[in-house]
């Protein structure tokens, strides 16, 4: 069992730490600046890795189906179990809004993606495509709704979504298949082109993060926060997703897929949301660091188990 985890290990984890190992330095060493990076990741590479992966998808309606459904009930899930946490806890509400927050939105874009397809090939890469871009969606409304229910406008949730590009590359990919329509060679070999860039930028743009993210002290009321969220994400999340899959009947590639997914460390979007609405940035920020980091030996014993 050991050896066949360290073996994942490098086989996977290695040649994702290269360029976040990069990302870190840059850092570190000429002051990155991702703003503009993420902007590039967001606008260009985003919609081209959907767009080409969707089009060429080998996935049938029952699992866009499945994945939609597994979506609702894992989210619905993870926000119980973060809500009963902090009222056992009797946590004040940035808290548990910061606790939702941690427990619902995983890194699955960035660090998801190029794991599944290192993992589990083109065919898991398909299958991940559709979760991920349900997962943009729920990050743009309910997550929204999650670090401000107060200020929660739906009106704004729905402009969000659709000021994405990625959402237009995913509508566009499915009107293709409809209509049995191929891109033009030119394009779609430019548009493959794009996607292959998408894993080495993301990556280094997450070590670049990483480096940013701030491992500062938390005051001793919120410590059992801070741990709350981290057995949320590395112990809990793993058992509800497993449930949920189970509960669905789901197995095999998409199986493997939708249980790794549902199983990474804290999404770094989440705490510009905590941020911009005074959801416990500190926990939420501490959380990213330290559940990416435990993902380096987490992740590969879960493959393991499910491969």
């Amino acid at each position: 069992m050991i050896q066949t985890v360290l073996f994942t290990l490098f086989q996977v984890i290695v040649p994702l730490s290269i360029p976040v190992i990069v990302g870190v330095l840059l850092v570190r060493f000429k002051h990155l600046e991702t703003k503009h990076l993420l902007t590039l990741v967001l606008y260009f590479l985003t919609p081209g890795i959907i767009l080409e992966t969707l089009t060429t998808a080998q996935v049938s309606f029952d699992d866009v189906y499945l994945i939609i459904l597994f979506s609702i009930i894992n989210l619905v899930l993870l926000w119980t179990a973060a809500y009963v946490l902090g009222r056992i806890l009797k946590l004040p509400a940035p808290e548990v809004a910061g606790l939702t927050l941690i427990s619902t939105l995983t890194n699955c874009v960035n660090y998801g993606l190029p794991l599944v397809l290192l993992a589990f090939g083109k065919l898991g890469l398909d299958k991940a495509s559709v979760y991920v871009v349900i997962q943009m969606i729920i990050v743009n409304t309910i997550g929204v709704f999650f670090a401000a229910r107060s200020s929660f406008s739906v009106k704004d949730a729905i402009k969000s979504v659709f000021s994405l590009p990625a959402i237009y590359a995913a509508l566009l990919a499915v009107l293709l298949r409809i209509f049995h329509l191929h891109l033009p060679a030119g394009i779609e070999k430019g548009v493959a082109l794009v996607a292959q860039a998408y894993s080495p930028i993301v990556l280094a743009i997450l070590g670049a993060q990483m480096a940013s993210v701030k491992n500062s002290e938390l005051e001793s009321g919120v410590q059992a926060a801070f741990w709350s969220g981290m057995i949320l994400r590395l112990l809990i999340s793993p058992l509800i997703a497993y449930f949920g899959l189970y509960l669905l009947g789901i197995t095999g590639t998409l199986f493997s897929v939708l249980f790794i997914l549902s199983s990474m460390p804290v999404a770094v979007n989440s705490v510009i949301l905590a941020e911009k609405f005074d959801a416990s940035a500190k926990i939420v920020s501490k959380c990213i660091l330290w559940t990416t980091l435990a993902s380096f030996i987490v992740l590969p014993t879960l493959i393991v188990l499910v491969k």
